[in-house]
């Protein structure tokens, strides 16, 4: 459960960096505090923490989009930023999977 909590909560930390890095306070506030949810042990709480992930992974897929396509147009090598940002989702998106995992549901009363 301790892997699966750590998870979460780098996939909170590398969402609230690129909100920051945007200079965006409050978006990278929030991220920081989402992680604080998992003191709650309720069913609702690993649905809103799952959805989030799947949210933040589909950010993380736009951002690398965006990337790729601004770095095509202007003849820069953009691959590895790509398959960087990309990891990055994937990474995320297993954070908000494996809180559906038989330990975590027990722990939170989704039965």
């Amino acid at each position: 459960m301790i892997v699966r909590v750590s998870l979460y909560v780098v996939a909170a930390l590398l969402i609230a960096a690129h909100f920051l890095r945007f200079g965006n306070l409050p978006a990278a506030a929030l991220c920081l505090a989402v992680p604080l949810l998992l003191l709650v042990r309720r069913a609702w709480t690993l649905m809103l923490l799952q959805g989030l992930a799947f949210a933040a992974a589909a950010i993380w897929l736009f951002t690398a989009w965006q990337i790729a396509e601004e770095r095509w147009a202007l003849g820069q090598p953009w691959l590895r930023a790509t398959i960087i940002l990309a990891g990055v989702a994937v990474v995320t998106a297993l954070a908000g999977v494996l809180l559906q995992s038989e330990g975590m549901r027990e722990r939170y009363r989704t039965r």
